[in-house]
């Protein structure tokens, strides 16, 4: 389901831009802060998750240090232009969100925790921004693999549009689909502000706190997860 607010709208297939055949760049595949490899296969028993919050670079910082996630990477997701380029994303003419895939280890980290830290960590009220960033692409959105992810992304949104609506603030706009390509972003984008630390930073949440879906068994991914390394992330 996704909800908008004003007059702004992601562009429609026809009227996207045209792309690609194949990625117009290389992307590195280790994570200069974590050593791991942002792109897949990943060790057996890690899972992904790809959110979308406002400016991916200040997002792909607050996943990367959480504990038991095991890769972070920035790139493009929820769009219609097949191998998007960044200029490209920015003229809101590709129907991208800047968006963090992330690789978990559920041992360590459940996927409803990662919703948790991700409706807390940013407005997903907003519409088409974040803050004084404005535009499709800046759009809140999660795009889930699976029943499983669905379910919990769904039983996540709706406890904190309830936990919101009784502090007074407006209806969550976040959006929810079932996942699709998602482009990886350039070289430079990818842990941006480990490499510019003092680099531009939007995100902000509301400061009420998101219950933790349950939908989502702990218990149970553990059972199906035991075999991840104790060292595992």
């Amino acid at each position: 389901m996704f909800f908008n607010r004003g007059n702004e709208a992601v562009v429609t297939r026809e009227d996207a831009l045209p792309g690609r055949d194949a990625p117009a760049f290389p992307v590195s595949d280790t994570h200069v802060v974590l050593g791991t490899a942002i792109k897949p296969p990943f060790p057996d028993g890690i899972q992904t998750a790809v959110f979308a919050l406002g400016c991916f670079w200040g997002a792909e910082r607050i996943f990367w240090q959480t504990p038991g996630v095991y890769s972070t990477a920035v790139g493009y997701a929820g769009g219609h232009t097949p191998h998007p380029t960044y200029a490209e994303v920015c003229s809101d003419r590709t129907g991208h969100a800047e968006a963090v895939h992330v690789a978990f280890g559920p041992v360590k980290v459940s996927y409803a925790e990662l919703l948790k830290i991700f409706f807390e960590t940013h407005d997903p009220t907003q519409g088409m921004r974040q803050g004084n960033d404005v535009g499709t692409r800046y759009r809140s959105a999660i795009y889930y693999s699976g029943d499983e992810q669905r379910r919990a992304a769904e039983a996540a949104r709706d406890m904190y549009n309830a936990e919101l609506a009784r502090t007074g603030h407006r209806p969550i706009t976040t959006e929810l689909a079932a996942a699709g390509p998602f482009y990886y972003a350039e070289d430079r984008h990818q842990q941006y502000l480990y490499k510019v630390p003092y680099g531009y930073c939007n995100t902000a949440g509301t400061g009420v706190t998101c219950p933790l879906p349950t939908t989502t068994s702990a218990s149970q991914e553990h059972k199906e997860f035991s075999h991840v390394d104790a060292d595992e992330r």
